[in-house]
């Protein structure tokens, strides 16, 4: 970890050399998020020597990333996901420019395949042999996935009601699958209790503070990909991202500061950060001004399973990434969210689950509360592929039409859609 100068704790500020702790601060028990704290001169200087490395994907970014430069990565193509331009939502909409960062595009469909793209390669630089987390599907697939790659064995714990097409893909890529009887939260509990029991390492959001980092990729791709993709950056006005355990947001906001902190930027977007109504912690908290500590569990209601979190792990994190940028939290029905995944389709041709399609949901929802305008150039952040969920796909959109095979019941139906 070259460039890695120290890990701060969220909530009392104490900093710790990489080498003292490996999840969390100590004083806080799981729950210690710590920050990862870098070298910008340090990077400043290589960068200014060697540029962005000349590679596909997250990798690009090495340098500002906490392994060591000849750390062995995984060999799945992580990152390097589209950017669409949409001027036809833009003017719908009324605002400056509109952008999709298309994060299903990634090896296991999410954007989560960034963070276990990240994990996996520091377990294996520290000789790890068993990988596991806890996970409503995105993150299990991720780590699933990312370490099949390089055949290291994953177990991984997610709620016995997580989407069928989730777990099958866990078994594919060959993971040790506990489906809990339970709520994330206790998938969670019990993945940290199998990780101190039996050594593995563990990836889980809001403890592993290397998580977040790998997901910060993102937003450099964001900025880098709006300024033309040559090694520069320009930053929209506005990011929209969805949120439940709140750690996709607090790496977007991390990568955000890493490009300002080093003048690769000249301002950090506001950040829009969507949650269901059903899942809403931070919404609420964000309202009501309610201090992280004093947040407490809520029962959770929602389709979109991938932001379902009854106390986010990431809160401090999420909270300040809002707070910081001058944003703002919405929260969307589980209606919105179905009507938004073939609205989105239909608009931009991006497929995405009920957590991805929730982004457009919320940049609708900011747009009608006035917290997005006629000067803003806003990038809606897709978070996972929409063939993760097709149950949910499926609630969205009417029968197709049943012919028989001929061109007149065909001819008969055109007429019904089309007039004579």
């Amino acid at each position: 970890m070259e460039h890695v100068i120290g890990l701060r704790c969220v909530w009392c500020g104490e900093v710790y050399s990489p080498s003292q702790v490996q999840y969390v601060c100590p004083k806080h028990g799981d729950d210690g998020n710590l920050d990862v704290l870098y070298d910008y001169d340090r990077i400043r200087h290589e960068f200014q020597q060697h540029g962005l490395a000349d590679v596909q994907g997250m990798w690009r970014y090495h340098a500002l990333l906490p392994i060591p430069r000849d750390a062995m990565v995984p060999p799945l193509l992580v990152g390097g996901t589209p950017l669409y331009d949409a001027p036809q939502v833009a003017r719908k909409y009324g605002v400056r420019a509109v952008s999709f960062k298309d994060d299903g595009r990634n090896p296991t469909g999410s954007l989560k395949d960034r963070a276990s793209a990240l994990i996996v390669a520091r377990a294996r630089a520290q000789n790890r042999t068993m990988v596991t987390t806890a996970s409503t599907g995105n993150a299990a697939a991720a780590l699933a996935g990312l370490a099949a790659s390089i055949q290291m064995p994953s177990a991984i714990f997610v709620p016995a009601t997580a989407p069928e097409a989730k777990v099958i893909q866990l078994l594919v890529y060959g993971a040790h699958v506990f489906l809990v009887n339970g709520a994330y939260d206790d998938a969670f509990k019990l993945c940290l209790e199998a990780s101190h029991k039996f050594g593995w390492y563990c990836r889980n959001t809001g403890y592993n503070p290397y998580t977040s980092e790998g997901k910060k990729t993102v937003a450099y791709e964001i900025c880098e990909q709006l300024s033309g993709g040559r090694g520069t950056f320009k930053a929209p006005d506005a990011i929209v991202v969805t949120v439940g355990d709140g750690n996709i947001i607090s790496g977007v906001h991390k990568g955000l500061k890493d490009l300002k902190a080093l003048g690769w930027i000249d301002h950090i977007p506001r950040l829009i950060g969507v949650q269901a109504e059903g899942s809403a912690a931070l919404y609420q908290a964000w309202k009501d001004d309610i201090d992280p500590a004093e947040m407490r569990p809520i029962e959770t209601h929602t389709i979109a399973d991938s932001i379902s979190a009854g106390l986010p792990r990431d809160r401090v994190k999420a909270l300040r990434a809002v707070k910081e940028t001058g944003g703002a939290y919405v929260a969307v029905s589980d209606q919105e969210i179905l009507e938004s995944i073939p609205a989105m389709a239909r608009a931009t041709g991006v497929f995405a689950e009920p957590a991805g399609a929730a982004g457009y949901a919320g940049f609708q929802c900011a747009v009608k509360a006035g917290l997005l305008g006629k000067n803003d150039s806003v990038t809606v952040l897709v978070t996972g592929n929409g063939l993760k969920d097709v149950g949910s796909a499926r609630r969205s959109v009417a029968e197709g039409y049943r012919v028989e095979a001929n061109i007149d019941d065909v001819s008969r139906v055109v007429s019904e859609i089309f007039g004579s």
